[in-house]
């Protein structure tokens, strides 16, 4: 298990912090539940990344973060959070990427009136009925960026998809986000354990399906799998996919495969507002790195956490509460509001995978919903 303290007088990751800003109006302890071992760590890397990069540029001296690596266990997720909650005293949790962990997690830490912040997963589950005044989720709802693809391929003549996912909570909400809007017929639709690495047979099913076109979700080193073997096949039916499988903290090891490929995200580097410019600019010299889609919404919750401490103590529930929701901060994406349900209503963008500078990254190519609330927040009772 990896732990790190980011306080007062602690350096962390090579920051080397200074605070020196302001005082909150209580002193504020952050605990962060991220996977930082295993196939997935690349994600929770960049989510602590963006969000320690925050705490760093405000300079405030009343803020600690304590990290600790899930592995992407679940029960050892369950047991930080238990510890972080009883022993550390932490006011606010957040960090975990992944939505099985989050519905092992987030239930209990809300139930002992403790705030938890999403960097990441949005489970349909958290969005709807168990909707909870203490849970905010600064990254998207599960079903939105795959709602997004299925609304392009409308508009891109698709008319037989082939879709696959991983079985666990969030591939089910993406293939059932990308049908809610999808309006042709299905050539397949495969859910693949989560952690595949060979991908053959769901290739050659692809292949038999007589589909125009392909969606697929498959988060982290499975996304990188399954295109470098798809790319090797000699397959040319087009693939779309949601930006977590085609953004920075993959494209890399995807290489020119990914080029001229369509995907969903709420947030682009090219966007054009000066908090997004100054943040892609202060994220490469921080880390010598483009930040992704992970660091962006990491980067994000820390501001978002960050402006609600500025206004309220932590310790009044209802105040801390009230000044989160009004999401006073400015976020990198540009607008940004919570719904009813404490889920972001946002623009969701259509991106290309282009190589810039020798660089692969991606480019805003159209505008595939402007102020965009989930499906579940109407069943959401706050």
């Amino acid at each position: 298990m990896k732990r790190i303290t980011l306080g007062l007088s602690t350096a962390c990751l090579g920051l080397g912090l200074a605070f020196s800003g302001s005082a909150m109006a209580e002193p504020l302890k952050i605990g962060m539940i991220t996977t930082l071992s295993g196939g997935g760590a690349g994600l929770g890397i960049d989510i602590r990344d963006g969000f320690l990069l925050a705490v760093k540029q405000s300079g405030n001296k009343d803020v600690s973060v304590i990290v600790e690596d899930d592995a992407q266990k679940p029960e050892l997720a369950v047991q930080i959070a238990d510890k972080m909650v009883q022993s550390d005293k932490v006011d606010i949790l957040t960090g975990i990427v992944w939505s099985n962990l989050a519905m092992a997690v987030v239930p209990s830490v809300v139930a002992q009136d403790k705030i938890y912040v999403s960097t990441n997963a949005g489970p349909s589950a958290l969005a709807g009925a168990k909707c909870n005044a203490n849970y905010f989720n600064a990254a998207y709802q599960n079903d939105n960026l795959h709602e997004a693809v299925g609304n392009y391929a409308n508009t891109a003549g698709y008319k037989n998809s082939f879709i696959l996912a991983p079985n666990y909570p969030a591939g089910t909400d993406a293939l059932t986000g990308y049908k809610r809007f999808y309006k042709g017929k299905l050539a397949g639709e495969i859910y693949t354990k989560v952690g595949q690495t060979d991908y053959a047979a769901e290739i050659a099913q692809i292949r038999a399906s007589g589909a125009d076109s392909v969606y697929f979700f498959l988060p982290g080193g499975m996304g990188i799998a399954f295109m470098k073997q798809y790319s090797q096949s000699g397959m040319t039916i087009p693939v779309t996919g949601p930006g977590f499988s085609f953004d920075q903290d993959v494209l890399g090891a995807i290489g020119d495969a990914a080029v001229g490929v369509k995907n969903s995200s709420h947030w682009s580097k090219d966007l054009d507002n000066e908090a997004n410019k100054a943040y892609v600019e202060a994220f490469k010299k921080e880390y010598g790195r483009l930040p992704s889609l992970y660091a962006t919404q990491g980067y994000d919750a820390a501001n978002l956490i960050l402006s609600a401490a500025a206004k309220a103590s932590v310790n009044d529930k209802d105040a801390f509460r009230a000044a989160m929701k009004a999401a006073d901060f400015k976020s990198v994406r540009g607008k940004f509001k919570f719904g009813n349900n404490n889920h972001p209503i946002q623009d969701i963008y259509m991106r290309e995978v282009i190589k810039e500078d020798g660089v692969l990254t991606n480019k805003i190519v159209a505008t595939s919903f402007t102020d965009h609330q989930d499906n579940y927040a109407k069943d959401c009772k706050l």
